[in-house]
């Protein structure tokens, strides 16, 4: 009961939601140096599946062996419980993931990132529609127009360029909603499983698909320097405390309650991309303004969930 308690208050969700999506937020400038440091081609979709790939299936393994040795005892899903991993690696990693690759390499980035960032607002109308764990109301919708339009201002005066693919704005759109039902998935098992073994075995298992996937795809890994395996470890390492905290801060609270600090993850990753390019001017007033509505969409969206 007190695990449950400390978990549900509000500056420890706060605190923890912020660090996991400037956790998130990270992963994209380190992703672009691992890029680099493994040789892998922006068209190379194979071997960006298989970096991916090995990235969380070495999540899953760090978050299984420190969860293991810290209980002395190995953390793995009661048998009957095994289609849980199975379901959430397919939703979570495998078509969150796939998608996600194959949709950022055929579409323009500013485009991307605004379907990206309608991730925290479908999350919350998935909970209340689909798997019925919560209420829609007005505030819920208003938050979540303001966090999209954010996401919206952080991205102004970007190409949006013209037209819509399939393959590339069309599997945005199916990585995301996968990544909005992983969401809901998780808050549901993890009222019956513990929720750090379930996001460390989805891992490894969807990584390992996703591995296998793009080495019989062509891809290949040719690592050069130090910098290659240090960013590999920090990639695996950033998922594997990200995803455990955020599967245990789902399993005590609403989805609507922490899904609106994703909005900050396109925004942190913004800062995080300009911090890695010196000498790039920096556009205080629209980033400054894209943060005081995703911050009005969390607390709109948290009156919401106490209505």
């Amino acid at each position: 009961m007190q695990k449950k308690n400390m978990m549900a208050k509000p500056l420890v969700v706060t605190v923890l939601a912020i660090v996991c999506n400037m956790l998130w937020g990270s992963a994209i400038p380190f992703i672009n140096l691992g890029y680099r440091y493994f040789n892998i081609p922006s068209g190379e979709t194979a071997t960006q599946i298989l970096f991916a790939g090995v990235r969380f299936f070495l999540a899953g393994l760090m978050t299984i062996l420190f969860t293991s040795l810290l209980g002395r005892k190995l953390v793995r899903p009661r048998r009957k419980n095994a289609h849980m991993v199975v379901k959430l690696s397919m939703l979570q990693t495998v078509m969150q993931y796939v998608f996600f690759y194959i949709g950022v390499a055929h579409t323009v980035g500013v485009k991307s990132a605004i379907i990206q960032g309608l991730n925290a607002f479908v999350a919350i109308l998935i909970a209340c529609y689909f798997f019925r764990s919560e209420r829609m109301n007005a505030l819920k919708w208003i938050g979540g127009a303001l966090g999209v339009s954010g996401i919206v201002v952080v991205n102004l005066g970007g190409d949006l360029g013209g037209g819509m693919r399939l393959t590339g704005e069309g599997f945005l759109l199916i990585s995301m909603i996968a990544g909005a039902c992983s969401a809901g998935a998780i808050k549901y098992f993890a009222q019956k499983e513990d929720p750090v073994a379930l996001s460390g075995w989805q891992f490894m298992f969807g990584g390992l698909i996703m591995a296998a996937a793009g080495f019989c795809l062509g891809g290949r890994l040719n690592p050069s320097g130090w910098g290659a395996p240090a960013v590999l470890v920090y990639l695996a390492g950033l998922s594997a405390v990200a995803y455990t905290v955020w599967s245990v801060l789902l399993k005590y609270n609403p989805v609507s309650r922490i899904a609106p600090f994703m909005f900050l993850q396109p925004i942190f990753g913004v800062l995080l991309s300009l911090i890695f390019s010196p000498g790039t001017q920096v556009p205080f007033v629209r980033y400054g303004c894209a943060l005081v509505l995703v911050c009005a969409s969390i607390i709109v969206i948290g009156k919401g969930q106490k209505a």
